[in-house]
């Protein structure tokens, strides 16, 4: 969800110059909002004197109370601040004793005496869910979503004696995305801002600078409560209408219908485009049009036809099941337990009476919600059974599908004997015949061990840059597939297989995956060639030969990543022992360019997964079937659900989220410099995660007379032409000594007219095709310029007469160093070539260095000498001497400058995937 929070009054700062006075509080309320906002306001200095809450429910604190005690502040526990609609003369003056400065309300739920709420010299404040004066009145963030507003948030008002009518002080508001829940408003939104705004709205009373601005009449709205026999759904509305109710309703009281004479309770509910999946009809009471049991849930349908995907479905008797699994036969044989699954059983049986305190006894009929269990009960019930016995991995979902203890106890067996594992991978392929074999290539989002579609159900068409024909419609991610990702990433990290794996095997499993890729090598090629235009032997060597290579490589570090003893000042008469540990640093985001589609993908997540992090990667929107044919070969070698994740869709989209994501440790980027600038900065606002980035270049070639000339050609093609020019340490500008200049050019100008261009699937072809439409139009864009600026057009500078995206290899003289084809980067076949006095080595340097970027250069020169010379003053992460594009996995690649900082490959691109630890044991 990208949120974009709109302020009234200024930006909250928890700097210290912000805060110069403090006052007296007294709090009243409830919820873990309440206990935030509690310790937020004592961690700024104010004093809380009193804390108003509910009593106990079940023995248990409210967890306001809870905090309020922790620290010895004074908690009152009434259950009503009125008697017959007066206030309680006790209530009040315990409330009165406290002497605070000003009321503060974060949610609070009882209707509290003018006497109390005018009492304070500064009157009290409330918290509300929504941006009065619409929606006043309680459920305030279902009818948000209920009435297809498109912007949410919350209002902090000064509580006077009406239906929160009071003046304003502040609000915020935030975008409602097509999908959003009501969980995801409060979880991203409501709960976070709202609490940062309650401390700066006591803050801005503090100082005398709050404001009082009376709310309008004009717009205003008052609903009630939702209750159940409320929520039942009107069919004869458009889609979004019926998409709204239900989500709305999700998870209380949860908008219901009837189904073959039964109320049946619809959770979790998207919009659905595309066409009509395949299905079983299912006939809805009300419905003029049936609708469908899909492999994905329920679709259902708007009176404009329009549809809507339900996931989750509840029953009268409280059991919720997959939408999907509607017709599945649900009498499942009860299996016999043995004596260590019987004793589980009963430590489990614990663990449920320790919650359901007011139940007697937990019997096989005890369901956990109808005796008086909430969500937080099923947090704390799931983690006492991962302390009690780590092999049974429960999700909260588990809970609320077997509510009732024998249920929940097969369920729980099952699960901890492997019998709930799915099936072998399903996926839906996209098949062409080409390169003399059938190449079967995945096109949906992979998330948590799965292929399926968007949530939103788009798709685009990935283009072969051959002929400009369509290889196949690829899954576009949505913001709710990256957070689905994520939360899939940061499961298997936290609680999965991966995270319990010793680094040994994690190594295993990666060389399977090499092994894997390997016997793929053909086909991954092939894929390759027709979706970025690489050519096939060219592809075959280097974009899957290096990227095999690369998880060899990473996966023998696997268990050789040590820390170190560190020799420290001993406090005497006691000894310390310090030492670092390497850890893993958590979710990692991955996001990679579209020149070397598989080969870049293995350069960052084989270092990411050897470190032992799971991964959310988003491959470039124009080349993403390697990505997702690497993510069927994962799931082969047996890596474990969540731990790899591959989403295709927009930079914009997808990438910004990645950066932006709370629970996304670190992000490695290889792309522009531009993008990569709005990446680090968002990364930073987000949540400071670490990043490594990997930007634009503009590589100097320097070419020395003394050189050897044939190589020189060679090699000098070769770092210009690779690949397209679609190459990231590409020589952007050569630099030939005066005395060869002439000569040099004629070679390379033979040599070209030699080049066969055409078809990348054709073994004798040099030269393919451009990656795409847009940047072949950059190209020829960039050579226009370079004529108007006076640069002399040697070869080339068109586009090849044929279906496609195909360029002529290029070659530009007399390039001047102010000159547009001098600054900046073509990623293509362009040669640009300035030509310097001879012997001019310090002259040549600091024109070699006189541009933002820094990634790689080289030299050619007989007198070593001289090479090292040059070499030692090239501002450049890689130097090539006598030879280019010479990578290798051992040896760390990255830039200077702005082309960014951090490394790929060898032993230090592990070091950008963990964290170093420091522990110091006195004895």
């Amino acid at each position: 969800m990208l949120w974009k929070a709109h302020q009234l009054l200024r930006k909250f700062s928890t700097t210290a110059t912000a805060y110069q006075r403090k006052l007296k509080l007294a709090l009243i309320g409830q919820s873990i909002f309440g206990q935030e906002v509690y310790r937020h306001l004592q961690k700024e200095g104010h004093k809380v004197v009193g804390v108003f809450t509910i009593p106990d429910v079940n023995g248990k604190a409210d967890p306001l109370a809870l905090a309020a005690e922790k620290d010895g502040t004074p908690v009152f526990k009434f259950p009503r601040w009125r008697v017959k609609g007066k206030p309680n003369r006790e209530v009040v003056e315990a409330y009165k004793s406290v002497g605070a400065d000003l009321n503060v309300l974060p949610f609070c739920t009882q209707f509290i005496p003018m006497d109390v709420i005018d009492s304070p010299k500064h009157g009290s404040i409330i918290y509300h869910p929504s941006i009065l004066p619409r929606h006043r009145g309680a459920s305030a963030i279902n009818w948000t979503l209920i009435q297809g507003d498109k912007k949410a948030g919350f209002t902090i008002f000064w509580a006077d004696d009406g239906l929160d009518t009071g003046p304003i002080l502040l609000q915020r508001e935030c975008d409602v995305g097509r999908n959003d829940t009501v969980d995801d408003l409060y979880n991203n939104f409501l709960f976070p801002e709202g609490i940062k705004a309650m401390v700066e709205a006591v803050q801005l009373i503090a100082d005398g600078k709050a404001p009082q601005m009376p709310q309008p009449e004009e717009g205003a709205t008052y609903e009630g409560i939702q209750k159940k026999e409320n929520a039942e759904i009107s069919w004869d509305k458009p889609a979004e209408a019926l998409h709204n109710w239900i989500r709305g309703h999700d998870k209380v009281p949860g908008a219901w219908t009837v189904i073959d004479g039964q109320m049946v309770t619809f959770y979790g509910s998207s919009l659905l485009d595309g066409p009509v999946p395949p299905g079983q009809p299912l006939a809805i009471k009300g419905t003029t049009k049936s609708g469908l049991i899909t492999k994905n849930g329920l679709v259902l349908f708007g009176n404009d036809g329009k549809m809507l995907l339900v996931r989750n479905l509840q029953f009268e008797d409280g059991k919720m099941i997959p939408a999907s699994k509607y017709f599945s036969s649900d009498d499942m044989s009860v299996i016999e337990l043995t004596e260590e699954e019987k004793k589980m059983a009963e430590d489990i049986k614990s663990i449920w009476k320790g919650i359901l305190s007011n139940v007697a006894v937990i019997e096989d009929s005890t369901d956990f919600f109808k005796s008086g269990a909430s969500s937080m009960h099923v947090v704390r019930m799931i983690e006492e059974i991962k302390q009690k016995y780590g092999g049974l991995q429960l999700q909260n979902e588990d809970v609320y599908m077997a509510t009732k203890f024998a249920d929940f106890i097969q369920m729980a067996v099952r699960k901890l004997r492997g019998e709930d594992e799915e099936e072998e991978l399903v996926i839906d392929y996209v098949s062409k015949n080409v390169n003399n074999m059938n190449v079967k290539m995945p096109y949906q989002c992979f998330i948590n061990g799965q292929f399926m579609n968007a949530e939103e159900g788009k798709t685009y068409d990935t283009i072969n840059p051959t002929d400009g024909s369509i290889i196949a419609k690829v899954s576009y991610a949505s913001v709710a597939d990256v957070d689905k990702a994520v939360a899939a990433a940061k499961d298997a990290f936290e609680n999965g297989e991966w995270a319990r794996m010793n680094a040994r095997e994690r190594g295993r499993l990666m060389y399977r995956l090499a092994d894997l890729m390997e016997e793929h090598q053909e086909e991954l090629a092939t894929i390759e060639a027709i979706d970025s235009g690489a050519v096939y032997t060219l592809a075959l060597k280097t974009h899957v030969g290096m990227s095999v290579q690369t998880f060899r490589y990473f996966a023998g570090w696997c268990d050789k990543i040590q820390g170190s003893t560190i020799p420290i000042s001993q406090a005497r008469p006691n000894h310390n022992l310090t030492f670092t540990k390497k850890e893993p640093i958590g979710v990692c985001a991955i996001v990679i360019p579209w020149n070397y589609p598989l080969m870049m993908l293995a350069w960052k997540s084989a270092a990411c997964l050897a470190a032992g992090n799971t991964l959310v990667l988003k491959p470039a929107q124009v080349t993403p079937l390697t990505a997702l044919k690497f993510a069927e070969l994962s799931a082969k070698a047996g890596f474990p659900k969540g731990v790899v994740n591959i989403l295709p869709g927009s930079g914009g989209l997808v990438g910004q989220h990645l950066s932006e994501h709370p629970d996304i440790r670190k992000l490695g980027f290889t792309g522009s410099t531009l993008i990569g600038k709005q990446i680090m900065k968002s990364c930073a606002v987000s949540n400071l995660k670490k990043v490594s980035l990997e930007l634009g270049g503009k590589s100097p070639l320097i070419i020395f007379e003394d050189c050897e000339l044939d190589k020189a050609v060679r090699m000098g093609m070769g770092a210009v032409y690779f690949n397209k020019g679609e190459n990231c340490i590409a020589a952007g500008r050569l630099f030939v000594e005066e005395s060869v200049h002439d000569e040099f050019v004629r070679r390379v100008v033979e040599e070209i007219k030699k080049m066969k261009i055409g078809d990348p699937l054709d073994r004798a072809t040099d030269h393919g095709p451009q990656n795409h439409k847009a940047h072949l139009e950059k190209l020829l864009e960039y050579c226009e310029i370079g004529v108007k600026e006076g640069a002399t057009l040697v070869y080339g500078g068109r586009q090849v007469c044929r279906p496609g995206f195909f360029m002529e290899p290029t070659v530009f003289t007399d390039v001047e160093d102010h000159m547009y084809l001098a600054q900046e980067e073509s990623f293509g076949p362009i040669m640009v070539i300035s030509k310097f006095k001879n012997g001019d080595v310090d002259g040549v340097l600091k024109r070699a260095n006189n541009t933002e970027y820094g990634l790689a250069s080289g030299v050619f020169t007989r007198d070593l000498s001289k090479a090292l010379y040059v070499s030692e003053n090239l501002e450049a992460g890689t130097v090539f001497i006598n030879t280019y594009n010479k990578t290798d996995v051992a040896a760390p690649f990255g830039g200077f400058k702005q082309s960014g900082f951090g490394k790929d490959l060898g032993e230090e691109a592990l070091h950008e995937y963990l964290r170093t630890k420091a522990v110091t044991v006195e004895y």
